[in-house]
């Protein structure tokens, strides 16, 4: 199974992107996050020549997640259900093969002293809790997105710079560090422990990807019993490099299921 994460930054503007990397990698799920596309205009006519099932839920301008799956879901779930600020544009379960694939936009944060990154905070303790209802660490679960966190100083460029990004602050990496000990493991760093790979490169910073001063802020990760049976995990950097690309680029593994 092949497993695929990219925060498209508008799906509607980088559909042939997208169209592309499924015709060419031709992975089994693709979780997408910021689509900025509410629900009545998501491009559905678009995207049906890929072949793929899709599930979505979005919001005008901003937010929105979706997966696209070469097997029709058994089971679709969105948001928090915990009783507070259902958040469903920035979270998705779906169930494939009796997998279940979550795929989360985490919140950035704003600033380290805004309300928005308290919020971003709390958005984690209550993914955790909801991990705990949900799921279980001793059964097949996969879990992506975009989780705006660089986990280590060696997923950020210049780490020393960035201590009070929202990104790479301490309390975003505890927060973040406490979620996967839930039950989850890095897959990619699990292949690859020392290699220092991006998946962001700002586009404030015009020559950030030719200087490769970017963010590793784009996961996969599972559980114990798929974490042993990832076999690859790479970034694609090309589709950063197309023409009017995401700030972000396609990060995937495989799992011999």
């Amino acid at each position: 199974m092949k497993i695929a994460t990219f925060n498209v930054n508008s799906l509607r503007k980088r559909l042939p992107i997208v169209l592309e990397w499924l015709d060419h990698q031709k992975p089994d799920v693709l979780c997408l996050q910021e689509t900025k596309v509410q629900d009545s205009e998501f491009p559905l006519l678009a995207l049906a020549p890929s072949g793929y099932e899709i599930t979505y839920r979005g919001m005008k301008s901003y937010n929105g997640v979706a997966i696209l799956s070469r097997k029709k879901p058994e089971g679709v779930f969105y948001g928090f259900d915990d009783g507070g600020e259902p958040e469903d544009a920035r979270l998705l379960r779906i169930v494939i093969d009796g997998i279940p694939i979550v795929n989360t936009y985490v919140p950035q944060g704003f600033e380290i002293d805004s309300p928005k990154y308290a919020y971003k905070l709390g958005w984690y303790e209550r993914l955790r809790k909801y991990f705990e209802k949900h799921l279980s660490p001793e059964a097949p679960a996969i879990w992506c997105g975009d989780m705006n966190v660089a986990p280590r100083p060696m997923d950020v460029h210049s780490p020393d710079k960035h201590l009070n990004h929202v990104c790479y602050h301490v309390e975003a990496r505890k927060a973040y560090e406490k979620t996967l000990a839930w039950g989850f493991q890095d897959v990619f760093v699990k292949l690859y422990p020392t290699r220092q790979q991006y998946t962001f490169w700002d586009y404030r910073a015009p020559s950030s990807l030719e200087a490769n001063k970017g963010w590793r802020i784009d996961h996969i990760l599972s559980t114990k019993p798929l974490a042993d049976r990832c076999v690859r995990a790479d970034v694609d950097v090309e589709p950063r490099r197309a023409k009017d690309p995401s700030d972000h680029t396609f990060l995937w593994a495989e799992f011999s299921i």
